[in-house]
């Protein structure tokens, strides 16, 4: 009899890349479930009136937060330029946003990790899940609609609303944040 694997695959946590530790080391100053992991996988990507939503109601929000801000190949942007003007500045050290990759499994799996604003492509959810991490879902294409039903039918997730123009709006990612 074969023996076949089921549920979220496991995956080896550790990295040896200094930026990752460096990282994970930022986490570790920050308190117990008081950070939102941002990103939106690699295959879709925020237009500009969406990424400055985000960065605002993360601004807005007060919460730490590591985004990874990610910009489709051939377009890649200098970040300070993608974001509102003087974000950076403004957000000090609560916020780090990247334009690379991200250990995302390290990320949900530290303490300090209480929410994650994702697109809902199925390995993060999953992984997600796993490391009993909520989701803010912000779907964008394919099978995350979809996704991002499901999971907040099973109460792991609330979805973030968009207006009848598809856009995003600071406001609604301040309240998901529930901050005042």
């Amino acid at each position: 009899m074969k023996i076949v694997p089921v549920g979220p695959p496991v995956q080896d946590l550790i990295t040896n890349d200094a930026d990752d530790m460096e990282l994970i080391d930022w986490l570790g100053t920050k308190d117990e479930n008081s950070t939102v992991f941002v990103s939106f996988g690699s295959e879709y990507f925020l237009s500009k009136e969406d990424m400055e939503e985000v960065a605002l109601g993360l601004e807005l929000s007060n919460v730490n937060f590591i985004w990874v801000a990610r910009f489709p190949k051939g377009e890649e942007q200098n970040l300070e330029d993608a974001l509102p003007k003087g974000f950076l500045e403004r957000i000090g050290e609560r916020g780090i946003v990247l334009d690379k990759f991200a250990p995302q499994l390290r990320i949900l799996n530290h303490t300090s990790t209480g929410g994650f604003i994702s697109h809902c492509g199925w390995n993060s959810v999953m992984e997600s899940i796993d490391f009993g991490v909520p989701i803010i879902a912000m779907p964008m294409h394919l099978d995350q609609p979809m996704n991002a039903r499901l999971i907040v039918e099973l109460g792991v997730a609330v979805e973030m609303v968009r207006d009848d123009d598809g856009k995003i709006h600071k406001g609604e990612s301040r309240k998901l944040l529930k901050v005042s």
